[in-house]
Formats: C-alpha cells, sequence, structure tokens
C-alpha cells in the first residue's frame, strides 16, 4: 500500500506534522445536528463535549455552526457566529487547537478572532473571500471537492471520472486559494466523501485516494458516519462506527494525514492498535498478558470451573 508523505502544515501560530494522523474531533454548535448527540446542550454543555473529545484523543476540534442537513434554510452569517466565536473562545482558553467548519467569510472571520487556526471551508470555496480572510490572519484552509452548493443535495450526480473530477477542481480551487495569499504550507485538500457524490461515486473515489498525493498536498478524511457507509451497512448514522474504522483504514492506506471523525476515543484506540501491529510505535515493556493472566487464572477443566462458581 502507499504510504502518505510527510508534511507539515502551518496554522497561524501552529506548526502540525503529518507523519502520523491527527485526529480532529467533530464538534457541532447546532441544534439540529443529525449525526452528533452532542450538539446541544447550551454553551456550557458544548465546551464540556469539547474537552472531553480531547481527553479521548483528538488533536483539534472541527466547530461547526451550520448543520450540513440539507432539508433546512442557510443559517444567517450573525446566528452563525453567535453559535460558534464563543465556543470557540471558550476552548482556546483550555489550549485547544480548533478549526471552524463554514464556507462564509464573516464567520471565519469571527471564527480566527476568537481564536481558530484552521478554516475547514465544505464548499470549494464558493466564496473566494474565505481565502482572502485566511490569507490575512495566516490561518490554514482545508479546500473540499463538491459540485453542490451548500445545503443541496444533487440527486443524481453525474461524473465521466469522479476521481480525475475531483482533482481536477480541487487543482482549480487551490490555485484561487494561492492567489488569494494562500501559500501551500497552509493548505490542505479533501476529496469531499459523499459531496455532490452518490454512494457509489464515493466508494469509487477513495478506493483511488492514493491519486490525490499528485497535488502535492496533505488529506483531510472526513468518512465520519457518511451515507456511503449507511449504504453499505443499512445502519442509521449513530451506528456507523464499524464502518467508519474501516473507511478510516483504507484511507491512512491511501494517504490521509488528517482523519476528521465523530467517535474520538474509538478512533485513538484503533490507531494504538494499528501502530502497534505495524511495528509503527513500540509495545510498552509493561504491557505482559502473562501478569494479567496470573492474576487471574484461566480455569484448567470443568471441575476447575465449578469450584470457582462455587466460591
Amino acid at each position: 500500500m502507499p504510504h502518505a508523505a510527510t508534511h507539515t502544515l502551518a496554522a497561524r501560530e501552529h506548526r502540525l506534522r503529518l507523519d502520523s494522523p491527527l485526529v480532529m474531533g467533530i464538534l457541532n454548535a447546532t441544534p439540529d445536528s443529525f449525526s452528533d448527540p452532542g450538539a446541544g446542550g447550551g454553551l456550557d454543555g458544548r465546551v464540556a463535549r469539547g474537552l472531553r473529545l480531547l481527553e479521548e484523543g483528538a488533536d483539534l476540534l472541527d466547530v461547526g455552526g451550520e448543520s450540513g442537513v440539507t432539508n433546512r434554510p442557510p443559517v444567517d452569517p450573525h446566528e452563525e457566529v453567535e453559535r460558534v466565536a464563543p465556543l470557540i473562545a471558550r476552548l482556546t482558553a483550555q489550549g485547544a487547537l480548533i478549526s471552524v467548519d463554514t464556507y462564509k467569510p464573516a464567520v471565519a472571520q469571527a471564527a480566527i478572532d476568537a481564536g481558530a487556526a484552521i478554516v475547514n471551508d465544505p464548499s470549494g470555496l464558493i466564496d473566494p473571500d474565505v481565502a482572502a480572510v485566511c490569507a490575512a490572519s495566516g490561518a490554514a484552509l482545508v479546500v473540499t471537492h463538491t459540485r453542490a452548493r451548500p445545503k443541496q443535495k444533487l440527486v443524481r450526480p453525474r461524473y465521466d471520472d469522479v476521481v480525475a473530477d475531483v482533482k481536477h477542481l480541487l487543482a482549480e480551487r487551490l490555485e484561487v486559494a494561492r492567489a488569494a495569499g494562500v501559500p501551500d504550507e497552509r493548505l490542505l485538500v479533501c476529496p469531499g466523501p459523499d459531496l455532490g457524490k452518490d454512494p457509489a461515486q464515493t466508494i469509487e473515489l477513495l478506493r483511488r485516494l492514493e491519486e490525490l498525493r499528485d497535488l502535492g498536498l496533505p488529506v483531510l478524511l472526513a468518512v465520519s458516519r457518511k451515507d456511503f457507509v449507511g449504504a453499505l451497512t443499512g445502519r442509521p448514522p449513530r451506528e456507523r462506527l464499524a464502518g467508519t474504522l474501516a473507511a478510516v483504514a483504507h484511507g491512512l492506506d491511501h494517504g490521509a494525514h488528517v482523519l476528521r471523525v465523530h467517535d474520538v476515543a474509538a478512533t485513538r484506540d484503533f490507531l494504538a492498535v494499528r501502530a502497534a501491529l505495524r511495528g509503527e510505535a513500540p509495545v510498552p515493556e509493561d504491557l505482559l498478558l502473562a501478569d494479567h493472566l496470573r492474576r487471574e487464572p484461566l480455569p484448567q477443566d470443568d471441575d476447575d470451573l465449578a469450584a470457582k462458581e462455587a466460591v
């Protein structure tokens, strides 16, 4: 399997090495999230959830103030700022590294003013002023592939070659970001699983994810609880953890650098076991299974089991 190239991401004053995957915990600040059970609870509840994601092992948090649900109107930028800016300010005061999930320049600016270091634009830079905001502030920028407008779901999207389209459109939008003054060291790309794509197209895209290496930039993988996982498993969003981790495993083998996930603790467990089995992380010297067995001997036969149960 191809290995991810080594990159360093600059995000304001931060320098993030991407030679091992970073876990980006999803923190929704919306009342209508279709997937995140922690989206409600007011500001204090969302701060607590963000801190919990950090304790579970998130390297950074992606804060969003507008749900991706397509049957609801866009959120007014002023309202979106009210949702995300206080949350970002509270979390950055606790030392958190924050990305803001928005396609609106005013929201991006307010989030950066509150302490965000990355703008995760899910629209493919539908408004180039988002790139200008990042250039002026030194924030990093995630450029995402999609042929759909925000809050729009394409019913029958058509591609001659979905991977070629992703590479072509991302290359175009990256040039927009560069022209606005965002250097490559502050850019990531996201192939946009499910965004303007049906499940079969998303699967084809992920099968060939390594082809995005031609763009020369780190890749953010956003597969958590996605529709294509539901299409393959028949499960609703909150029951898609196993399918998500399968997609994460594939993504890591094909060049992903940042993992945007809801289930941080489970993802960290997966990464720890994967790294140990691949020889990418040392096994702690005190991690001896024999010690655990000596503390609780296994029964040798039926008589032994019966004696133990009698006690």
